[in-house]
């Protein structure tokens, strides 16, 4: 089977799925993560790879072994990922310090922390069975657990 070659025109990193416009035209085909053979490095739009071309269950094109098609070192901390950490840090680190002063109640802290620590966890598990193609979280309960309080626990487990 001859391997195809294309460019990524969209890639959803946080869901870790995208899109490869073929060399020659035709219809997008969809690329899961687990499909590189280098997960280390992560996709991103105007990557150019190679892949073998498979059908899914419902007639879609799909890629299978997709390798990039030249090598290059994994790419740096994104800016947004020091920022989002950031954000993190000092929203629980303003939580803490008002605590400290008596502003707020010590529950208040808890509820952020257990919130956050919890939402992280279910981010993390999520992540994973994506990576694993198994049943993955709804994305409401992923959303309703940020509402809460635990979106500095999302924003760093998105990262």
């Amino acid at each position: 089977m001859p391997r195809h070659q294309g460019k990524i025109t969209s890639w959803k990193d946080d869901q870790g799925f995208g899109f490869i416009a073929p060399n020659g035209g035709g219809p997008a085909v969809f690329v899961y993560i687990k499909s590189f053979a280098v997960q280390e490095i992560r996709p991103a739009g105007n990557d150019i790879v190679t892949y073998d071309l498979t059908i899914n269950q419902k007639g879609q094109p799909r890629a299978d072994n997709v390798a990039f098609v030249r090598d290059r070192a994994p790419r740096q901390a994104r800016p947004a990922v020091a920022r989002s950490l950031a954000a993190a840090a000092g929203f629980s680190g303003l939580i803490a310090l008002l605590v400290f002063t008596g502003a707020l109640p010590l529950l208040v802290f808890g509820v952020y922390l257990g919130a956050s620590v919890t939402t992280f966890i279910a981010y993390a598990v999520d992540q994973s069975a994506s990576r694993k193609n198994q049943w993955r979280t709804k994305e409401s309960t992923l959303h309703v657990l940020a509402l809460i309080g635990g979106w500095p626990g999302a924003l760093v487990a998105n990262k």
